[in-house]
């Protein structure tokens, strides 16, 4: 006796036809749709990449795709606007995660695009002027370091929120050692808030800046590291900063803070700060001048 084997054809007629009605009726507004779509997994595709999240950014990829094949195989269950929803919720969720780096991004473009407009109005600073500012500020900052006077300079890229240097006092002047000290000074009237520097010049002081909202920092962290550090979360700024109880110096770049720095640290901040972002008259990157304190 026989046995008989059955095969079932495979319709490829109902894949196809749930293909083609995802293109029927296409016009104008679903083009829209499909741009502002794929927007949306690029943005939060970059976001996810640029802090290193690369293994979130493959499942989430991976949801994307399980989703939109739920929809090509099972219209009735995954339907085309619970798709865009799912999509779109689980998107969300993501750039909730860094929320705090998006808001960085958008400063930082907002912030590129105006100094677009006004490069050509960036002045150039000879070597010898770069070195007298950053000498001045270690200078400062080692001074009121054995005096346990507290602290906190921003060293701006023109990347900061107006709203923090509209909360301080604008002051627009020339960088020097006796300027920081006396601002710092504790019965001085801004001493409790941030000075802001932007290459040569003291741009404003007594300015407020947003608190890390994290928890994972030390106890003994207080407001002036907490906004220090919540400043370099949102913006792309170096903070300084010297404690009122120890007299120790921190450096802080995105969210990382170097303690006890020395003066080769502090010259090593300062110097990348100048060298990278500053226009100079010189390609010299050495410091040459000045001896430790």
């Amino acid at each position: 006796m026989g046995i008989q084997l059955l095969a079932t054809p495979i319709d490829g007629n109902a894949l196809w036809q749930k293909i083609y009605q995802l293109f029927a009726g296409f016009n104008a507004l679903v083009a829209i749709e499909i741009i502002l779509f794929f927007l949306m997994i690029y943005f939060v595709s970059k976001v996810l990449r640029d802090n290193d999240a690369t293994k979130l950014m493959v499942i989430y990829w991976l949801m994307l795709v399980a989703g939109g094949c739920m929809h090509i195989f099972d219209g009735e269950v995954m339907t085309k606007q619970f798709y865009l929803f799912y999509a779109f919720l689980l998107s969300g969720v993501m750039l909730i995660l860094f929320s705090v780096e998006v808001k960085k991004h958008f400063w930082d473009m907002h912030n590129n695009t105006e100094k677009g407009f006004e490069k050509s109005a960036t002045p150039v600073y000879s070597q010898a002027e770069t070195e007298r500012c950053i000498a001045n500020i270690v200078k400062a900052l080692q001074n009121m370091s054995k005096k346990n006077i507290g602290a906190l300079i921003v060293l701006s890229r023109g990347s900061l929120p107006k709203q923090v240097l509209q909360s301080g006092v604008s002051i627009d002047a020339e960088i020097s050692t006796q300027m920081i000290e006396g601002i710092f000074f504790p019965k001085a009237p801004l001493h409790d808030g941030a000075m802001v520097i932007q290459g040569h010049k003291i741009q404003a002081a007594g300015c407020f800046l947003p608190l890390t909202q994290k928890t994972s920092y030390p106890k003994e962290y207080g407001t002036r590291h907490r906004a220090a550090i919540g400043i370099t979360e949102v913006a792309n700024v170096i903070s300084l900063v010297v404690s009122e109880e120890t007299g120790i110096i921190s450096v802080i770049k995105q969210g990382t803070v170097t303690r006890y720095a020395d003066y080769d640290m502090l010259m090593k901040a300062l110097q990348d700060y100048y060298w990278a972002d500053m226009s100079l008259s010189t390609t010299t990157k050495k410091y040459s001048g000045g001896n430790k304190q």
